[in-house]
């Protein structure tokens, strides 16, 4: 008994439409309409953080971290569509993986996140 899983993610936007085109677009996430988004099996980290933190901007109460298999090929396709990409080698850790950042056009922090090969 408990939960199993992330069942959704929502959140107010200025322009829903374009908003969720842009996500399918870049990133692959969500599908037509209300259409679920069938995501592969993989670690999810629930983690609140301090008010304070600075992991992403004070004006945001929330960071959508998505895993991903290819990290360099997918910061490829961002940055091949001028979206701003930003990396830090301190972020990434064998134990870890690697990340990066973006934000979607409303200005909501996305981070990308390759968990270490298996």
């Amino acid at each position: 008994m408990g939960v199993t899983g992330v069942g959704g993610i929502f959140f107010r936007a200025d322009d829903p439409d374009a908003l969720r085109l842009w996500y399918r677009t870049y990133l692959g996430v969500g599908g037509e309409g209300y259409a679920p988004w069938q995501q592969a099996a993989g670690p999810t980290v629930f983690m609140p953080f301090a008010v304070n933190t600075d992991m992403w901007p004070a004006g945001k109460p929330w960071m959508l971290n998505f895993r991903v298999d290819d990290l360099e090929a997918l910061l490829a396709t961002l940055r091949a569509a001028d979206i701003p990409v930003v990396t830090d080698p301190a972020w990434d850790t064998p134990e870890t993986g690697r990340f990066a950042r973006v934000h979607d056009p409303e200005g909501n922090p996305i981070e990308l996140w390759q968990p270490p090969a298996e």
